[in-house]
């Protein structure tokens, strides 16, 4: 008798272990929405482009992850027809990579037609910590608040089940994967649709780096420069937009 409640114990306590067992590699797919109207303003210029654009331009992300590093990168348009070419192409070739056990970070971005390299330490976020929850693709996530770029909020679910403490773009920093996301002030959330966890191996390199390499303040500056005749005190349409524009790099 004791025989079967030991081999009972055994059983149950084999199955706990393996089920509660933290997840290191994997790929995750993001769907990734913006309100391009809210993001536009109300100049006549954007009026004028609303009404030949939808409201929300829908995109899918994949981010890999092992070894404690991660790529997350474009991978397919729900809606491409829809949106024209200017405002694609930023999305499709803009690649982030990230190596945790360094802590450093190499985006590379596209700035109207312009390949930005932009190299630097993690972007450190302080993070407050809810005692809110939700499932977010069969996994239990927890709520947390963020502030990136000195006043920009980021509304964060992540999950411990994970242990990478990263997610989608640059956003790092709590203890585990983040799974869902939205930033207001860029009218922008992300949310995690498919995980694959299986235990094939997972290999990906960091990109090569082009002749426009930059850290986070050399790439603000340059981009400053560059769009300092864009806006004007008459339209405050313009000012908020070069704002955006540079939130979205670094982001």
């Amino acid at each position: 008798m004791n025989k079967i409640i030991s081999t009972i114990y055994f059983t149950l306590f084999s199955f706990f272990i393996s089920f509660s067992q933290f997840v290191d590699k994997g790929q995750i797919e993001f769907e990734v929405k913006t309100n391009m109207k809210k993001t536009f303003g109300s100049s006549p210029w954007a009026e004028m482009m609303k009404d030949k654009m939808p409201t929300f331009k829908v995109s899918y992300y994949n981010l890999v992850f092992a070894n404690n590093k991660s790529l997350y990168k474009f991978d397919h348009w729900e809606n491409k027809d829809l949106i024209p070419d200017m405002f694609r192409k930023s999305d499709e070739q803009s690649i982030w990579y990230t190596d945790y056990n360094s802590e450093l970070s190499n985006m590379q971005k596209d700035v109207f037609g312009t390949s930005f390299n932009i190299k630097d330490s993690l972007t450190n976020i302080e993070w407050k910590l809810s005692n809110e929850n939700r499932i977010i693709a069969g996994y239990n996530c927890k709520k947390a608040v963020g502030k990136i770029l000195d006043s920009v909020y980021v509304f964060a679910f992540y999950t411990e089940e994970i242990t990478l403490p990263g997610g989608p773009c640059s956003i790092n920093g709590l203890p585990g994967m983040i799974l869902g996301m939205t930033i207001p002030r860029l009218y922008t959330s992300w949310i995690a649709t498919k995980i694959n966890v299986d235990n094939k191996e997972i290999n990906f390199q960091e990109p090569l780096a082009n002749k426009n390499v930059f850290n986070r303040k050399e790439a603000v500056i340059t981009i400053k420069d560059r769009t300092k005749d864009w806006s004007n005190d008459s339209d405050p349409d313009s000012k908020k937009w070069i704002e955006q524009l540079l939130w979205n790099v670094m982001l």
